[in-house]
């Protein structure tokens, strides 16, 4: 069980939005490299780095930013924006791990499966980021959440499975910057009916007990950013869940 600490970034700061809301952005005094050297020294062996003017604009804007970041000594996932194949070369250039692809995925799932299948399962990450409908089913949701859509999520992953798919952040938006706690139970699911995949949780962690509840439920790791940042999550629990994991 891994811990990735969560870098947002607006305007080249470091930002923690509610919801996905911009209107509800939370700007903290942390200078984005240092944060991430930071994180990196505290044991962090991946960052999880979004792009939100990216996502927006719908291409990646702080490539620049992000290779400084890299080099701060640590791995780092990232995304936001990514709706070419030309970003996720540009992206991998500047030296990310893996590349965060959510609306692609979704919207044109076999372009997806073809850049699965051109740049490897270890090089891509596939964002389900969910909300529920009005039927009290959970739907994706794309453009920086901005835009729901239709697609059936159990089609999506299986037809993903099917093609080699390996690593898949979720994201249960209602949950995201609240402070009230991950969706277990939606967890606890998704892991059961997907045990292949290596399931990464986002939205909600609070404390230790939201990392162990998350371990329980069956996921690789788990993406911690205000908790990290307002220390209700110490940055110790970061080697501790690396050795313990």
């Amino acid at each position: 069980m891994k811990i990735i600490p969560a870098i947002d970034l607006r305007n080249g700061r470091v930002v923690r939005l509610k919801q996905g809301d911009f209107a509800q952005t939370r700007t903290f005094e942390h200078d984005p490299i240092l944060l991430a050297k930071r994180y990196a020294d505290a044991g962090a062996d991946r960052l999880h780095v979004v792009d939100l003017d990216g996502a927006r604009a719908g291409h990646p804007l702080q490539i620049d930013l992000m290779t400084k970041i890299v080099a701060a000594g640590t791995r780092v996932q990232a995304g936001g924006g990514v709706r070419s194949r030309a970003d996720v070369e540009a992206l991998l250039a500047a030296g990310i791990d893996r590349v965060v692809i959510g609306s692609v995925a979704v919207r044109t799932p076999d372009t997806f499966i073809e850049w699965l299948k051109d740049f490897g399962s270890e090089r891509l990450c596939l964002a389900m980021d969910l909300c529920l409908d009005n039927e009290g089913r959970f739907c994706p949701v794309v453009d920086a959440w901005q835009s729901k859509e239709g697609a059936d999520v159990t089609t999506l992953l299986d037809r993903f499975a099917q093609n080699g798919l390996r690593h898949v952040l979720t994201t249960d938006i209602t949950r995201d910057g609240m402070g009230a706690g991950p969706n277990i139970f939606l967890y606890e699911m998704l892991a059961a009916r997907w045990p292949q995949f290596a399931w990464i949780a986002s939205g909600g962690v609070r404390d230790r007990g939201d990392v162990l509840a998350l371990r329980n439920a069956g996921v690789a790791a788990c993406v911690a950013g205000t908790a990290l940042l307002d220390g209700t999550l110490a940055l110790e629990e970061i080697a501790q869940c690396s050795r313990t994991g």
